[in-house]
Protein backbone atom coordinates (compact mmCIF):
# COMPACT_ATOMS: atom_id res chain seq x y z
CA UNK A 1 0.00 0.00 0.00
CA UNK A 2 1.20 3.21 -1.21
CA UNK A 3 2.70 5.47 2.05
CA UNK A 4 0.93 9.33 2.11
CA UNK A 5 2.44 11.54 5.22
CA UNK A 6 1.93 15.12 5.66
CA UNK A 7 3.88 17.31 7.30
CA UNK A 8 5.17 21.40 7.77
CA UNK A 9 8.36 20.84 5.70
CA UNK A 10 9.95 18.14 4.18
CA UNK A 11 14.26 18.17 4.58
CA UNK A 12 15.75 16.45 2.06
CA UNK A 13 19.13 14.83 3.36
CA UNK A 14 20.27 13.85 6.37
CA UNK A 15 24.20 14.90 6.55
CA UNK A 16 24.80 17.68 8.61
CA UNK A 17 22.88 20.57 7.28
CA UNK A 18 19.79 18.76 6.51
CA UNK A 19 20.05 17.57 10.66
CA UNK A 20 20.65 20.92 11.14
CA UNK A 21 17.91 22.50 9.36
CA UNK A 22 15.72 19.92 10.62
CA UNK A 23 16.76 20.75 14.94
CA UNK A 24 16.31 24.13 14.67
CA UNK A 25 12.91 24.09 12.59
CA UNK A 26 11.52 21.43 14.82
CA UNK A 27 12.62 23.70 17.88
CA UNK A 28 10.97 26.88 16.00
CA UNK A 29 7.76 24.30 16.01
CA UNK A 30 7.19 23.38 12.64
CA UNK A 31 6.24 19.40 12.07
CA UNK A 32 9.69 18.40 10.31
CA UNK A 33 10.32 15.18 8.24
CA UNK A 34 13.69 14.24 7.06
CA UNK A 35 14.33 11.95 4.17
CA UNK A 36 17.15 10.32 2.71
CA UNK A 37 18.02 7.69 0.52
CA UNK A 38 20.78 6.49 2.71
CA UNK A 39 21.67 6.55 6.35
CA UNK A 40 22.21 9.41 8.01
CA UNK A 41 25.30 11.02 7.38
CA UNK A 42 25.79 8.92 4.29
CA UNK A 43 27.01 11.38 1.84
CA UNK A 44 29.62 13.92 2.23
CA UNK A 45 29.13 14.46 6.09
CA UNK A 46 30.73 11.10 6.90
CA UNK A 47 33.52 11.27 4.59
CA UNK A 48 34.31 14.71 6.36
CA UNK A 49 37.36 15.97 8.98
CA UNK A 50 34.60 17.71 10.99
CA UNK A 51 36.07 21.54 10.92
CA UNK A 52 34.47 24.53 12.62
CA UNK A 53 36.17 27.42 10.87
CA UNK A 54 36.71 30.45 10.56
CA UNK A 55 40.62 30.93 9.82
CA UNK A 56 40.53 30.00 6.20
CA UNK A 57 37.50 32.61 5.34
CA UNK A 58 38.38 36.32 4.03
CA UNK A 59 35.85 38.69 5.05
CA UNK A 60 32.05 38.62 3.32
CA UNK A 61 29.12 36.56 3.61
CA UNK A 62 30.65 33.31 4.49
CA UNK A 63 32.64 34.33 7.26
CA UNK A 64 29.49 36.48 8.87
CA UNK A 65 27.86 32.92 8.49
CA UNK A 66 30.86 31.21 10.11
CA UNK A 67 30.72 33.15 12.61
CA UNK A 68 27.14 32.80 13.12
CA UNK A 69 27.71 29.00 13.26
CA UNK A 70 30.94 29.25 15.55
CA UNK A 71 28.67 30.64 18.52
CA UNK A 72 25.37 28.41 17.26
CA UNK A 73 27.80 25.02 17.85
CA UNK A 74 29.06 26.39 20.87
CA UNK A 75 25.38 27.01 22.30
CA UNK A 76 24.62 23.98 20.93
CA UNK A 77 27.66 21.95 23.05
CA UNK A 78 26.51 23.81 26.10
CA UNK A 79 23.53 21.79 26.57
CA UNK A 80 23.69 18.73 28.66
CA UNK A 81 25.73 15.41 27.37
CA UNK A 82 25.98 17.56 23.76
CA UNK A 83 29.66 18.25 23.27
CA UNK A 84 30.60 14.93 24.40
CA UNK A 85 28.07 13.16 22.26
CA UNK A 86 29.10 15.20 18.89
CA UNK A 87 33.28 15.17 20.27
CA UNK A 88 33.32 19.26 20.23
CA UNK A 89 37.03 20.15 20.62
CA UNK A 90 37.27 24.32 20.51
CA UNK A 91 40.79 23.77 20.31
CA UNK A 92 41.75 26.38 17.97
CA UNK A 93 43.58 26.91 14.98
CA UNK A 94 47.09 27.70 13.78
CA UNK A 95 47.73 28.56 9.98
CA UNK A 96 51.71 28.64 9.66
CA UNK A 97 53.72 30.00 7.15
CA UNK A 98 56.38 28.47 5.32
CA UNK A 99 58.54 31.51 4.64
CA UNK A 100 58.68 35.35 5.20
CA UNK A 101 56.79 36.40 2.24
CA UNK A 102 54.03 34.10 3.35
CA UNK A 103 54.09 35.23 6.82
CA UNK A 104 53.77 38.67 5.93
CA UNK A 105 50.66 37.84 3.37
CA UNK A 106 49.31 35.68 6.38
CA UNK A 107 49.49 38.31 8.50
CA UNK A 108 47.65 40.60 5.87
CA UNK A 109 44.87 38.01 5.63
CA UNK A 110 44.58 38.00 9.33
CA UNK A 111 43.92 42.18 9.95
CA UNK A 112 41.60 42.01 7.32
CA UNK A 113 39.46 39.26 9.08
CA UNK A 114 40.05 40.99 12.43
CA UNK A 115 38.53 43.87 11.40
CA UNK A 116 35.57 41.81 10.30
CA UNK A 117 35.28 40.22 13.91
CA UNK A 118 37.49 37.51 14.12
CA UNK A 119 40.04 36.84 16.79
CA UNK A 120 43.68 36.43 15.14
CA UNK A 121 46.63 36.13 17.16
CA UNK A 122 49.83 36.46 15.42
CA UNK A 123 52.29 34.03 16.88
CA UNK A 124 56.17 34.59 16.16
CA UNK A 125 58.31 31.67 15.31
CA UNK A 126 59.32 31.32 19.24
CA UNK A 127 55.97 31.21 20.09
CA UNK A 128 54.74 29.05 17.33
CA UNK A 129 56.92 26.45 19.17
CA UNK A 130 54.87 27.06 22.51
CA UNK A 131 51.39 26.28 20.73
CA UNK A 132 52.64 23.16 18.80
CA UNK A 133 56.04 21.95 20.09
CA UNK A 134 56.30 19.35 17.53
CA UNK A 135 56.45 21.22 14.34
CA UNK A 136 59.16 21.39 11.81
CA UNK A 137 62.09 23.51 12.60
CA UNK A 138 62.70 26.93 11.08
CA UNK A 139 59.25 27.96 9.96
CA UNK A 140 58.87 32.13 10.47
CA UNK A 141 55.67 32.21 12.19
CA UNK A 142 51.79 32.26 12.10
CA UNK A 143 48.46 33.11 13.14
CA UNK A 144 46.26 31.49 16.12
CA UNK A 145 42.69 31.04 15.46
CA UNK A 146 40.97 30.50 19.26
CA UNK A 147 37.53 30.35 17.36
CA UNK A 148 38.19 27.17 15.00
CA UNK A 149 36.91 23.66 16.79
CA UNK A 150 35.77 20.67 15.43
CA UNK A 151 33.51 17.35 16.29
CA UNK A 152 33.29 13.92 15.02
CA UNK A 153 30.72 14.78 12.00
CA UNK A 154 29.19 11.32 11.53
CA UNK A 155 28.46 11.22 15.47
CA UNK A 156 27.34 15.37 15.37
CA UNK A 157 25.17 14.91 12.88
CA UNK A 158 23.14 11.63 14.19
CA UNK A 159 23.23 13.71 17.81
CA UNK A 160 21.48 16.38 15.84
CA UNK A 161 18.83 14.17 14.19
CA UNK A 162 18.09 12.47 17.90
CA UNK A 163 17.87 15.92 19.43
CA UNK A 164 15.37 17.17 16.09
CA UNK A 165 13.48 13.88 16.76
CA UNK A 166 13.17 14.81 20.23
CA UNK A 167 11.46 18.46 19.40
CA UNK A 168 8.74 16.22 17.32
CA UNK A 169 10.67 15.65 13.83
CA UNK A 170 10.69 12.48 12.30
CA UNK A 171 13.05 10.86 9.94
CA UNK A 172 12.98 8.33 7.49
CA UNK A 173 16.23 6.84 5.69
CA UNK A 174 16.00 4.43 2.76
CA UNK A 175 13.47 6.71 0.97
CA UNK A 176 14.43 7.97 -2.22
CA UNK A 177 13.17 11.26 -3.53
CA UNK A 178 12.31 10.82 -7.41
CA UNK A 179 9.97 14.14 -7.68
CA UNK A 180 9.01 17.45 -5.91
CA UNK A 181 5.37 17.95 -6.24
CA UNK A 182 4.01 21.09 -7.35
CA UNK A 183 0.66 22.32 -7.36
CA UNK A 184 -0.94 24.10 -10.66
CA UNK A 185 0.48 27.43 -9.92
CA UNK A 186 3.84 25.92 -9.74
CA UNK A 187 4.45 26.04 -5.78
CA UNK A 188 5.85 23.17 -3.82
CA UNK A 189 3.51 20.66 -2.32
CA UNK A 190 5.48 17.91 -1.25
CA UNK A 191 7.72 15.38 -2.64
CA UNK A 192 7.23 11.63 -4.04
CA UNK A 193 9.82 9.01 -3.55
CA UNK A 194 9.97 5.35 -3.88
CA UNK A 195 8.20 4.72 -0.63
CA UNK A 196 5.16 7.22 -1.29
CA UNK A 197 4.49 10.63 -1.05
CA UNK A 198 5.13 13.00 1.11
CA UNK A 199 2.94 16.23 1.37
CA UNK A 200 3.79 19.19 2.65
CA UNK A 201 3.88 23.28 1.67
CA UNK A 202 7.89 23.41 2.19
CA UNK A 203 10.92 21.53 1.04
CA UNK A 204 14.76 22.20 1.90
CA UNK A 205 17.44 21.16 -0.53
CA UNK A 206 19.85 19.71 1.80
CA UNK A 207 20.62 16.89 -0.36
CA UNK A 208 24.27 17.99 -0.48
CA UNK A 209 26.28 16.97 -3.54
CA UNK A 210 23.10 15.75 -5.39
CA UNK A 211 21.62 19.16 -4.19
CA UNK A 212 21.84 20.05 -8.26
CA UNK A 213 19.65 16.78 -8.63
CA UNK A 214 16.81 17.73 -6.63
CA UNK A 215 16.80 20.98 -7.51
CA UNK A 216 16.13 19.94 -11.20
CA UNK A 217 13.28 17.30 -9.91
CA UNK A 218 11.53 20.91 -8.80
CA UNK A 219 12.17 22.27 -12.43
CA UNK A 220 15.29 24.77 -11.56
CA UNK A 221 19.05 24.98 -12.25
CA UNK A 222 21.31 24.86 -9.39
CA UNK A 223 25.09 24.48 -10.62
CA UNK A 224 26.34 22.01 -7.83
CA UNK A 225 29.51 20.30 -8.81
CA UNK A 226 31.38 17.37 -6.95
CA UNK A 227 34.74 18.19 -5.64
CA UNK A 228 36.42 15.06 -4.96
CA UNK A 229 38.72 15.15 -1.39
CA UNK A 230 40.94 12.55 0.41
CA UNK A 231 41.88 12.02 4.00
CA UNK A 232 44.15 9.51 5.76
CA UNK A 233 43.58 8.55 8.81
CA UNK A 234 46.93 7.45 11.17
CA UNK A 235 47.51 5.02 13.78
CA UNK A 236 45.99 6.42 17.18
CA UNK A 237 48.97 8.25 18.89
CA UNK A 238 48.97 10.31 22.29
CA UNK A 239 47.92 13.60 21.78
CA UNK A 240 51.02 15.32 19.81
CA UNK A 241 48.82 17.74 17.38
CA UNK A 242 46.93 20.06 19.91
CA UNK A 243 45.16 22.32 17.47
CA UNK A 244 43.70 22.25 13.71
CA UNK A 245 47.12 23.17 11.59
CA UNK A 246 47.92 23.89 8.20
CA UNK A 247 49.92 25.80 5.57
CA UNK A 248 48.93 29.59 4.69
CA UNK A 249 48.37 28.20 0.85
CA UNK A 250 45.58 26.08 2.34
CA UNK A 251 43.37 29.29 2.15
CA UNK A 252 43.98 29.60 -1.50
CA UNK A 253 43.32 26.13 -2.62
CA UNK A 254 40.34 26.59 -1.08
CA UNK A 255 38.98 29.71 -2.71
CA UNK A 256 40.43 28.46 -6.47
CA UNK A 257 38.44 27.74 -9.26
CA UNK A 258 40.47 25.36 -10.76
CA UNK A 259 39.37 21.61 -11.50
CA UNK A 260 42.79 19.97 -11.87
CA UNK A 261 44.19 18.49 -8.43
CA UNK A 262 45.53 20.46 -5.73
CA UNK A 263 46.75 19.72 -2.29
CA UNK A 264 47.56 21.67 0.78
CA UNK A 265 48.89 20.12 3.88
CA UNK A 266 46.21 20.08 6.82
CA UNK A 267 46.93 18.18 9.90
CA UNK A 268 45.11 17.54 13.21
CA UNK A 269 44.57 15.39 16.03
CA UNK A 270 41.34 13.55 17.53
CA UNK A 271 39.65 13.08 20.65
CA UNK A 272 39.65 9.20 19.91
CA UNK A 273 43.78 9.54 19.18
CA UNK A 274 44.23 9.05 15.41
CA UNK A 275 45.48 11.93 13.80
CA UNK A 276 44.24 13.16 10.39
CA UNK A 277 45.58 14.45 7.16
CA UNK A 278 44.15 16.52 4.49
CA UNK A 279 43.19 18.33 2.21
CA UNK A 280 43.07 17.48 -1.58
CA UNK A 281 40.39 19.23 -3.87
CA UNK A 282 39.72 17.88 -7.70
CA UNK A 283 36.82 18.00 -9.65
CA UNK A 284 36.69 14.85 -11.42
CA UNK A 285 32.81 14.27 -10.98
CA UNK A 286 31.74 10.88 -8.76
CA UNK A 287 35.26 8.82 -9.28
CA UNK A 288 35.76 7.06 -6.64
CA UNK A 289 38.97 5.84 -7.30
CA UNK A 290 41.30 5.88 -4.63
CA UNK A 291 44.57 7.74 -5.71
CA UNK A 292 47.79 6.63 -4.23
CA UNK A 293 49.58 9.97 -5.96
CA UNK A 294 47.17 12.29 -4.06
CA UNK A 295 47.38 9.87 -0.89
CA UNK A 296 51.16 10.60 -1.06
CA UNK A 297 51.07 14.11 -1.80
CA UNK A 298 49.07 13.94 1.77
CA UNK A 299 51.53 11.91 3.22
CA UNK A 300 54.66 14.34 1.77
CA UNK A 301 52.56 17.47 3.27
CA UNK A 302 51.98 16.55 6.34
CA UNK A 303 55.57 15.02 7.43
CA UNK A 304 56.73 18.90 6.24
CA UNK A 305 54.66 20.27 9.15
CA UNK A 306 55.46 17.57 11.25
CA UNK A 307 58.32 15.52 10.90
CA UNK A 308 57.21 12.84 13.66
CA UNK A 309 54.27 11.86 11.05
CA UNK A 310 57.24 10.28 8.97
CA UNK A 311 57.65 7.42 11.69
CA UNK A 312 53.39 7.12 11.79
CA UNK A 313 51.61 4.22 9.72
CA UNK A 314 48.67 6.22 8.37
CA UNK A 315 45.94 2.89 8.83
CA UNK A 316 43.65 3.87 6.10
CA UNK A 317 42.36 6.62 3.56
CA UNK A 318 38.75 7.82 2.44
CA UNK A 319 37.54 10.01 0.32
CA UNK A 320 34.31 12.46 -0.39
CA UNK A 321 32.93 14.89 -2.33
CA UNK A 322 32.62 18.48 -1.55
CA UNK A 323 29.11 20.25 -3.19
CA UNK A 324 31.18 22.95 -5.26
CA UNK A 325 29.43 26.15 -6.38
CA UNK A 326 31.17 28.34 -9.26
CA UNK A 327 31.41 31.56 -6.44
CA UNK A 328 32.04 29.35 -3.30
CA UNK A 329 29.00 30.53 -1.36
CA UNK A 330 26.07 27.96 -0.53
CA UNK A 331 22.38 28.28 -1.68
CA UNK A 332 20.63 29.18 1.60
CA UNK A 333 17.09 29.96 1.30
CA UNK A 334 13.82 30.34 -0.55
CA UNK A 335 13.92 29.91 -4.45
CA UNK A 336 12.35 32.65 -6.39
CA UNK A 337 11.53 30.55 -9.14
CA UNK A 338 9.48 27.71 -6.97
CA UNK A 339 7.28 28.74 -4.37
CA UNK A 340 8.13 26.60 -1.28
CA UNK A 341 11.80 25.32 -2.49
CA UNK A 342 14.39 26.32 -0.30
CA UNK A 343 17.79 25.32 -0.72
CA UNK A 344 20.43 24.36 1.85
CA UNK A 345 23.13 22.82 -0.40
CA UNK A 346 26.89 24.10 -2.03
CA UNK A 347 28.95 24.56 1.02
CA UNK A 348 32.22 22.42 -0.10
CA UNK A 349 34.30 21.61 2.24
CA UNK A 350 32.80 23.94 5.43
CA UNK A 351 29.09 22.21 5.90
CA UNK A 352 30.14 20.84 9.00
CA UNK A 353 31.35 24.03 10.52
CA UNK A 354 28.07 25.92 8.34
CA UNK A 355 25.78 23.80 9.16
CA UNK A 356 24.32 25.27 12.37
CA UNK A 357 23.97 29.03 11.21
CA UNK A 358 22.51 27.24 7.75
CA UNK A 359 20.07 25.55 9.76
CA UNK A 360 19.01 28.79 12.01
CA UNK A 361 18.49 30.86 9.29
CA UNK A 362 16.24 28.06 7.37
CA UNK A 363 14.02 28.18 10.37
CA UNK A 364 13.68 32.01 10.46
CA UNK A 365 12.66 32.16 6.78
CA UNK A 366 10.30 28.92 6.98
CA UNK A 367 8.74 31.12 10.44
CA UNK A 368 8.18 34.27 8.40
CA UNK A 369 10.90 35.76 10.69
CA UNK A 370 13.53 38.04 9.46
CA UNK A 371 17.10 36.37 9.07
CA UNK A 372 19.74 36.78 11.21
CA UNK A 373 22.17 37.56 8.07
CA UNK A 374 21.28 38.97 4.87
CA UNK A 375 20.52 35.84 2.94
CA UNK A 376 21.10 37.92 -0.62
CA UNK A 377 24.64 36.52 -1.34
CA UNK A 378 23.09 32.89 -1.03
CA UNK A 379 20.28 33.55 -3.17
CA UNK A 380 19.34 30.08 -4.99
CA UNK A 381 18.77 31.69 -8.29
CA UNK A 382 21.49 33.79 -8.71
CA UNK A 383 23.23 32.06 -11.37
CA UNK A 384 20.43 32.35 -13.60
CA UNK A 385 21.21 34.15 -16.74
CA UNK A 386 19.15 37.51 -15.88
CA UNK A 387 21.10 37.18 -12.94
CA UNK A 388 24.65 36.67 -13.52
CA UNK A 389 24.45 39.25 -16.60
Amino acid sequence: MTKRLTCDVVVVGAGMVGAASALYAARAGLDVLVVDRGPVAGGTTGAGEGNLLVSDKEPGPELELALLSGRLWSALAAEPSVADAVEYEAKGGVVVASAPDGLTALEAFAAGQRAAGVTALPVAADALYALEPHLAEGLPGGVHYPQDAQVMPSLAAAHLVRMARAAGARLRTGWAVTDVLRTRGGAVRGVRTDQGEIHAPAVVNAAGTWGGELAALAGVALPVLPRRGFVLVTEPLPRRVHHKVYAADYVADVASDSAALQTSPVVEGTAAGPVLIGASRERVGFDRTFSLPVARALAAGATRLFPFLGQVRAMRGYLGFRPYLPDHLPAIGPDARVPGLHHACGHEGAGIGLATGTGHLIAQVLTEKTPDLDLTPFRPHRFEPEETA
